[in-house]
């Protein structure tokens, strides 16, 4: 089913199964993007798996003109301070030719507009700190930077190792 948008001939829909693969090539040009395509890991066995038979992410897809132009990747996580979900986005993509048509606004504001629907109380999401274009669109879509926090991670060996010390 697909969302009809404000720019002529650009339409959103949540992915399917059958997506997979297309899910998949966003990641992989995102990556690339990202200068990040080392560390990605990600098949589309285990997209398969977390999307659509664990369902703990979502994607939706934007086309224009009915060709896949744009994704975005998100899931719910959960504020105790204001005790309801929000969303966390976790992918946002845009192919390089079709940028500065408005689409990314428009992916956006679709994820504000269904958090809104799902009673959430924000949208939030990271940014690299060298990706200055998405910094100044983020900025006029009107988010603000959390200066204040830092983000940390625990993975592959040191997430065996955290959670080995709990049966020590």
């Amino acid at each position: 089913m697909f969302i009809d948008t404000k720019l002529e001939n650009f339409k959103i829909r949540f992915a399917q199964e059958n997506d997979v693969e297309l899910v998949y090539e966003f990641i992989r040009e995102l990556a690339e993007y990202e200068k990040m395509l080392e560390e990605m890991v990600a098949t589309p066995e285990l997209l398969r798996e977390s999307l659509f038979e664990r369902k703990v992410a979502e994607v939706i897809i934007g086309e224009y003109e009915n060709k896949p132009v744009a994704f975005a990747l998100f899931f719910h996580n959960f504020s105790t301070f204001l005790g309801k979900p929000g969303i966390y986005l976790e992918d946002l993509y845009v192919k390089p030719e079709m940028r500065g048509k408005g689409i990314g606004e428009i992916m956006l504001s679709f994820l504000g507009k269904l958090a809104l629907e799902r009673k959430c109380g924000r949208l939030e999401w990271c940014c690299l700190d060298w990706n200055e274009p998405s910094i100044k669109f983020y900025k006029q879509m009107g988010a603000i930077p959390m200066d204040e926090w830092t983000t940390y991670r625990v993975h592959e060996e040191k997430l065996e190792g955290l959670a080995n010390k709990f049966d020590e």
